[in-house]
């Protein structure tokens, strides 16, 4: 299995919402794990918008990416606005920009979702 990371700012949004749909979808074939740099609990509306789609996120946490530090991943995707810091040893990185997720309303975090889901 191939290990992949997800890391944004928070790990409140746009990467917990990239780890629960690879899992979802391609869990068989990936290792998936998200963290971010400044961890912030969760956003209850991500939560709403994934269930929209049949996948819950219970049992998701918000994790630091220093949890990940000394481990080596196949692939880190970053989904910052801007730019996010490379951590841990990584065989590819790839960065996505996507727009901070915190004030956003609930269409948008749909477009994100849906964005990401592709």
């Amino acid at each position: 299995m191939k290990k992949v990371l997800f890391v944004c700012r928070n790990n409140s949004g746009r990467s917990q919402m990239a780890e629960a749909l690879l899992k979802n979808i391609y869990g068989e074939y990936y290792e998936v794990y998200s963290g971010g740099v400044e961890p912030k609990p969760i956003n209850p509306s991500i939560v709403k918008v994934m269930e929209e789609i049949g996948i819950s996120m219970k049992g998701h946490r918000s994790k630091s990416i220093k949890e990940f530090q000394g481990k080596k991943f196949d692939i880190i995707i970053t989904l910052c606005e801007d730019t996010c810091p490379i951590l841990p040893e990584a065989g590819k990185y790839i960065h996505v920009k996507f727009p901070d997720p915190k004030n956003a309303d609930i269409e948008t975090l749909r477009k994100i979702r849906d964005t990401i889901s592709k």
